[in-house]
């Protein structure tokens, strides 16, 4: 955890006679999760059932009591997504943050041909278990060494070799839609620059990498929709080098990368006071987006949308597949890019306009992360493996599969999104493309007051790409989202205006 200085083909509205006052007091759970869609090939959307009281309190029956009410567009996990998660395993995941350690420093700058020690014996070892899990799954995982030589820049005082280890799980039905899971595999202590001090980075970040890696195991046998990679990479506390390295080879490739998570320090529920949040995970996602241009910005300061970029978006998607009993876990979505005077993986790209957020454990112990490795007055200092919550980065691999593995087979994201403004009415009418996926059923607009941090109401559009709401866009702020066949949902897109 680096530190950072700072053409619409159809026609649908609402039956007739509905009134707004009745379109407001129609519920998700009646209108969304249990409505059936409309239009040629469409199926029943309650494949996806509202998620119940009791799957949504999970966590309260541990004590916790719910500080959150279930979204509208709320999603429950499906019988083939349970069946994932039950396969992450806990003792895997220890075995692998203690392996990380175990090679004492991971530092960018350290040894990169010690076979026992430093950055180049934990990037052999993670390339070794990747390709041995995309063997296991049958070859159709690839996994590769992305090397590059970084010149000397800030904390990179000679030229040097940085490599991430990528497995890429290629979609079977949508392959050019990717999203992405990573940790970083390099470690710092008190003194960023000490590349031969011991510095076993459990918490930061082998517990971030346990998860890319558990993850890659438990679906390389898989088949997603969309493409799945899963990386650990290097130089990040450093100034995260290779996260812009990995980001700028997307783009320069102009990668459909709809969704990055980085998991960052997610080893442990244990605050510097000694209280614990077992089950919550934070979740950071910025508001206006890193790469807005003055266009963008003009149009924001005009119609709104500070709490709707992509990467929000994504953020409310996580809350809606992952916040449940199948992971037992809650997303305590925070609406910043990261926290203070801290930065993470996904900023590189947030800065090339990619959606991402950072996965980050509830409350930091700063004892046990860039700290030197020793006891003073009594107290033992260092990011050692003993301090970390095994059972509880496993809950944290559960919320990033069930987020990775539903947006795979969920269809994309809509694209094109606009609300018509050419002419003064008091309805909204909604315009999008049409998506490519050969199981789309159809679409949903999503509505809520602006004051309002999550969608409050969803209504079928039916399988089109054109739908008036009797509502006043001026009033409340709208979205559309995508379902396939089997009920599933994309996160929702926000419309820009157009004329």
């Amino acid at each position: 955890m680096s530190q950072q200085t700072p053409e619409p083909t159809g026609d649908h509205t609402l039956p007739p006679g509905t009134s707004r006052r009745s379109v407001l007091a129609a519920t998700a759970g009646t209108v969304a999760l249990g409505a059936t869609l409309t239009g040629a090939g469409a199926t029943p959307a309650a494949a996806a059932p509202a998620v119940t009281e009791e799957t949504a309190t999970a966590p309260a029956r541990r004590g916790r009591t719910p500080d959150r009410d279930l979204p509208a567009t709320a999603q429950r996990p499906s019988r083939e997504l349970r069946a994932l998660l039950a396969e992450i395993d806990t003792d895997r995941i220890e075995a692998t943050v203690r392996k990380l350690a175990s090679f004492g420093t991971r530092h960018t700058l350290s040894s990169q041909d010690d076979p026992k020690r430093g950055i180049g014996a934990a990037r052999d070892w993670i390339f070794a278990e990747l390709k041995r899990y995309a063997a296991a799954g049958g070859g159709r995982m690839t996994v590769e060494l992305q090397s590059y030589i970084q010149e000397t820049a800030s904390r990179i005082p000679v030229a040097t070799r940085i490599t991430n280890v990528v497995a890429t799980l290629r979609g079977s039905t949508d392959p050019d839609r990717v999203y992405v899971v990573s940790g970083h595999y390099d470690s710092r202590a008190t003194d960023v620059m000490d590349a031969v001090g011991d510095a076993p980075g459990a918490d930061d970040d082998a517990s971030g990498v346990a998860v890319a890696m558990e993850l890659a195991r438990v679906t390389a046998k898989r088949r997603p929709g969309a493409t799945l990679v899963f990386a650990a990479v290097a130089g990040e506390e450093q100034g995260l080098y290779g996260a812009a390295h990995m980001a700028r080879t997307f783009a320069s490739a102009g990668v459909d990368l709809q969704g990055m998570f980085t998991d960052d320090i997610v080893g442990s529920p244990t605050a510097d006071d000694g209280s614990r949040d077992p089950y919550t995970v934070r979740l950071f996602a910025e508001g206006v987006p890193t790469s807005e241009t003055p266009a963008e910005a003009a149009t924001r300061q005009s119609v709104g949308g500070e709490n709707d970029s992509r990467s929000r978006q994504l953020a409310r998607f996580v809350r809606d597949v992952a916040d449940n009993d199948a992971t037992d876990m809650h997303v305590r979505v925070v609406y910043r890019r990261d926290r203070y005077l801290r930065g993470g993986d996904h900023i590189p790209y947030l800065e090339r306009g990619f959606p991402a957020a950072r996965f980050t454990e509830p409350a930091e112990d700063y004892a046990h992360q860039h700290q030197d490795v020793k006891v003073a007055d009594g107290k033992q200092y260092g990011d050692l493996p003993e301090f970390c919550d095994f059972a509880y980065i496993a809950r944290v691999a559960k919320v990033n599969a069930a987020a990775v593995w539903t947006l795979a087979q969920a269809p994309g994201t809509p694209k094109g999104a606009k609300i018509l403004t050419s002419a003064l009415t008091n309805a909204t009418e909604l315009v999008w493309e049409r998506g490519k996926e050969s199981d789309l059923a159809g679409y949903e607009v999503v509505w809520r007051e602006t004051t309002d941090a999550e969608w409050t109401h969803v209504v079928r559009a039916g399988n089109t790409t054109r739908h008036t709401v009797d509502l006043s866009k001026d009033n409340v702020f709208f979205g559309v989202r995508a379902v396939n066949r089997a009920g599933l949902r994309s996160p929702v897109a926000f419309p820009a205006p157009q004329r």
